[in-house]
Parts: structure tokens; C-alpha cells; sequence
């Protein structure tokens, strides 16, 4: 495994992380009551995968007080816990901003402070080592999933507050590395001068790369201000696997937010195919082949410092490591990637 170090921190993460989401089961959004969880998971099978990743040197685990409303931050303390391993010899993320609780916005002062402190007795440590805004969505950049009610500028929440807040908490000793989460470019330029991240979070795979691609506008920022990404999704939700049957869509269970994927329904699937071929022919032809080859093209572009892929159970988790100690592509491999999926 390899590891690597945030710039001003002392925080070094594995290049191969575990993302805690599908730890979370089943969950639905409290405003428009879609589904934003996974299938229901045991600590059993939880406890197996973790043990197979931290076997194979993985020491970054990525959570959220939305994961299952505070059951995977539960769930991942208490099989660390069966392991015997401290979770202070980890590195530890978690994230505040999709649950709002009874506030009035997600981000507002005392919000975030109280979900600080029930992350911290969730997970059972004294400090979080990442806390990650988990969106640009501040009072006064409102979205519709994360306000109750109409909200603005002069409202406690908006995003220098939430910002000044968060710095008190690493002042505290509460918070070691504040992290920005978001799903575009544009919303990371417009929240970086203000929340101050040393971390950045979002979607990246070889179907969605805008963040990391050589040329994307982040990378400059990145480098200039020595901030570095970690990628969620680099399977693309198992898409990248290759396993699902255009003829036979996947039926989820209830709460998983797959269920309301375009992705998977047949056409979508039946498009996927002859690229998913072309990968196949160029980097193998098993499921481990298939998700080295989608963690490796994540982990290659520069300032990716981990690449956090889901796991349910053990098998899941291996397949995840099964090559960790695998050579970072080669530019012309990661050329052939994009080619793939943008012809």
C-alpha cells in the first residue's frame, strides 16, 4: 500500500481508502423521501472487510453523520472495537451538512457544533481527523434538500460563519483537517477562499473526471495552495465492474440510492457494454482486474491523495485491495481510459 502525506499536516493516507456510506443500510431523505442510503449491511460482514483492508495497510476511513443517520460512524467504532484496533492509529473523516436535525439549516453555528460532538461520540475518538463541509450548499447558497425553509445571507449558517465555526473547532483540538466536499468545479472555486480546505472531496471515476483531469481548473489550485483530493465513487457504484445484466437491470432493495439511478436501467446498461469490453481487453478480465484498473486511473492524476471505494462484506473489500501494491497507470493508459468513455 502506499501512502500519502497532506501538505501542512501530519495526516498520511493510504492510496486506497474505505468509503463508510454503504455501512449507513438503508436511509431516505427527510425532504422529498428518495432514497439515499444502501442495502442493510451486518456488523459481521462489516467487521470481515474492514479486518481484510486494514490487513492490507488501508488506514483511511470516510464517514458522515447522514450514513445511515449516525449508524455507520456507530457501526465502524464498534467493529474497530472487535478488531482491537485504536482508532487513533487511523485516519478518521466524517463529514456535517446533509442532516439538519431540527435547525433550521444544516450549516448554522450551533448545528455543526452539535454534530461535531455526536460524531465524536459516535466514532469514539477525541479529534476527527478530516471534517468535511459535506456540501457548497451554505444559507446563503441555498439548495432545496438542505433548508426547511427560505433562508439568506443575514442568517446564521451562511457560509463565513459555518466557516468561522469550523476553525474554532480545530482550534479545540476537536477537528485536526477541515475538508470541502462539493460535486463540481465551479463550486469548489467559489468555496475554497472561504472554508479554507486542506482536503477536497468529490465524485471522480472514468466516467466523471471533471474534477481531476489534467486539464481540469482545479488542478492549479490544488497545486498552488497544496491541497489534495480524495475520490469517492471510483467504481461508479459498481458500474465500472461490469456486472450488471442490460437484459436483467439490478432490482435494489428499498432505501438504496441506486434504485433511482438512471445508470441502471437497461438502455443505459446496454450503452455501458462494448466500452466496459474495451476495458476488459486492455486491463483484465476479472472483477479484481476491472476495479484495479478504475482505482488506479482515480489514484494516477495528480494531487489524488486516496481513493475511497465502498465495501458491504469482505469479498467487496478484498476486491477493493486485491491490487493495491499495482504500478499507477501510465499517462498513455490513462488517455485510453478517457477515450473510452468519451468516444
Amino acid at each position: 500500500m502506499r501512502y500519502n502525506q497532506i501538505p501542512r499536516t501530519d495526516l498520511s493516507l493510504s492510496e486506497i481508502g474505505f468509503g463508510c456510506w454503504t455501512m449507513g443500510g438503508p436511509n431516505w431523505n427527510l425532504f422529498n423521501g428518495k432514497p439515499i442510503g444502501w442495502g442493510d449491511v451486518s456488523i459481521d460482514d462489516v467487521a470481515a472487510g474492514l479486518k481484510a483492508g486494514l490487513d492490507a495497510g488501508v488506514n483511511h476511513f470516510d464517514n458522515a453523520d447522514i450514513y445511515g443517520n449516525g449508524r455507520a460512524e456507530r457501526l465502524l467504532r464498534d467493529c474497530l472495537k472487535r478488531l482491537g484496533v485504536p482508532a487513533d492509529r487511523l485516519v478518521i473523516a466524517t463529514k456535517v451538512g446533509w442532516f439538519a436535525g431540527c435547525a433550521p439549516h444544516a450549516y448554522t453555528p450551533r448545528h455543526i457544533r452539535n454534530q461535531c460532538e455526536q460524531s465524536l461520540e459516535n466514532l469514539g475518538v477525541e479529534a476527527i481527523d478530516i471534517y468535511y463541509f459535506h456540501n457548497p450548499y451554505f444559507a446563503d447558497w441555498p439548495h432545496p434538500l438542505n433548508t426547511r425553509a427560505a433562508v439568506g445571507p443575514d442568517m446564521p449558517g451562511n457560509i463565513a460563519d459555518a466557516a468561522a465555526t469550523m476553525q474554532e473547532l480545530v482550534n479545540e483540538g476537536k477537528v485536526r483537517v477541515v475538508g470541502q466536499s462539493a460535486y463540481s468545479v465551479e463550486e469548489f472555486e467559489r468555496t475554497i477562499p472561504l472554508t479554507r480546505p486542506r482536503v477536497l472531496q468529490s465524485r471522480a471515476n472514468m466516467l466523471v473526471d471533471a474534477c481531476i483531469r489534467p486539464d481540469s481548473r482545479l488542478q492549479p489550485i490544488m497545486s498552488e495552495q497544496d491541497i489534495r483530493f480524495v475520490a469517492f465513487g471510483p467504481l461508479g457504484q459498481g458500474l465500472l465492474l461490469d456486472k450488471f445484466d442490460p437484459d436483467k437491470p439490478p432490482a435494489f432493495d428499498e432505501g438504496d440510492v441506486r434504485g433511482v439511478n438512471e445508470a441502471f436501467t437497461s438502455d443505459r446498461l446496454r450503452a455501458l457494454k462494448p466500452k466496459m469490453a474495451r476495458i476488459r481487453q486492455r486491463f483484465g478480465d476479472s472483477v479484481e482486474d476491472l476495479a484495479s484498473a478504475a482505482i488506479r486511473f482515480v489514484a494516477s492524476h495528480p494531487n489524488v491523495a486516496s481513493v475511497i471505494p465502498g465495501f458491504r462484506n469482505e469479498r467487496q473489500a478484498r476486491c477493493n485491495i486485491a491490487r493495491a501494491d499495482a504500478e499507477l497507470m501510465t499517462e498513455q493508459e490513462m488517455e485510453f481510459c478517457r477515450g473510452v468513455f468519451r468516444a
